[in-house]
């Protein structure tokens, strides 16, 4: 099977395009939002940079959809409009903004694009009106146990945290950090200690750094640190999980739901967790043994070979189903539509 897609979160692509189809990404000269493409990643030779507006419609079989306005650009640069007459799901990665528990999702109450969500706590946050929704949950590439937690240190993946705030819980790094030491991974973390007051020996921002040696560093930490209020499942939380770490995160969105009791502790009373961070902090075994609990749900749960198949069911389902034509919905001749790039608007 032939699929589009836009590269748009990179972690979960990752692990969608490690399947047994053939993946199109729009690239575009300038990269950016619209044509990012393989933007250097490993990936299978199964995945393929294409120029969309050069891209003959016929050759794709499905689109995976990840933003509102990727239907209208299908449908200009493919002439085949996603839902009706090429097959198409809509992938929401995020909890809704605004006035929750109202926030209506874009493609509600239509009944051509299944809605497919990454965590049952974001399919019952949404609004989905009487479109179809479902969950399919994260798969994660499994990176071995590489746990070592020789660093009596805390460990934070969290992208961007003086911009998003509260919603990353940055408010509440300075009182993790007057238990234990902070190493935190990730986009734009410059400049964070100075954001949050916390002292230089207790906080190291280690920035944004390649998934090997993310994995080989964090997993030297010896306990994962989980503060984030309102996001969706941090594929971060999943990968600390499959390394062999044990987990102290807020219970809030789908955490409590991944991680099992077992595996470190979950909880909405800040305390709670600041205790369970300094007990495990301060005994190497018991991190240990949290740390394998915690690998042991993340592969039964968040494995890729379970993602796969869900996946596949999916999309092989929408693709053996007869669609509409869009030239005869709309009473037009049924001609290719390919806009050259150059003429081409990009959103």
């Amino acid at each position: 099977m032939r699929i589009l897609l836009w590269h748009v979160h990179g972690s979960w692509t990752d692990a969608f395009v490690r399947g047994r189809h053939e993946y199109l990404l729009p690239v575009l000269p300038g990269g950016g939002a619209w044509g990012l493409g393989l933007a250097d990643r490993d990936w299978p030779a199964s995945v393929r940079e294409v120029d969309l507006a050069a891209l003959d419609g016929d050759a794709v079989d499905a689109v995976v959809l990840q933003r509102p306005e990727e239907i209208d650009e299908v449908a200009r640069a493919l002439g085949r409009r996603p839902g009706v007459d090429l097959p198409a799901v809509y992938l929401e990665h995020n909890t809704p903004k605004g006035d929750f528990p109202f926030t209506r999702h874009p493609l509600a109450d239509q009944d051509g694009i299944p809605l497919v969500h990454v965590t049952h706590f974001n399919r019952l946050a949404w609004d989905n009106g009487g479109a179809r929704s479902l969950v399919i949950e994260h798969g994660i590439p499994d990176p071995g146990q590489l746990y070592t937690g020789e660093l009596p240190e805390l460990g934070v993946v969290v992208n961007e945290p003086v911009r998003r705030g509260r919603v990353t819980g940055t408010d509440l790094l300075p009182a993790f950090a007057a238990v234990a030491p902070l190493q935190v991974f990730g986009m734009k973390t410059d400049g964070l200690a100075a954001a949050t007051g916390i002292g230089a020996s207790r906080l190291t921002s280690r920035g944004d750094l390649k998934t090997q040696e993310l994995h080989r560093e964090l997993a030297r930490c010896r306990v994962y640190v989980h503060p984030m209020r309102w996001t969706s499942l941090g594929l971060s939380l999943l990968e600390a999980m499959h390394l062999g770490m044990p987990v102290v995160a807020l219970a809030t969105t789908e955490a409590p739901r991944a991680v099992p009791p077992e595996a470190g502790v979950v909880s909405a009373d800040i305390d709670e967790l600041l205790r369970g961070a300094q007990r495990l902090a301060a005994n190497p075994e018991e991190a240990r043994r949290r740390g394998l609990a915690a690998r042991e749900a993340a592969l039964e749960r968040y494995g890729l070979g379970r993602f796969q198949q869900r996946w596949d069911e999916l999309l092989g389902d929408l693709v053996s189903k007869p669609t509409r034509s869009l030239a005869a919905s709309n009473n037009v001749p049924d001609e290719r539509i390919l806009v050259p790039a150059r003429e081409r608007k990009t959103p």
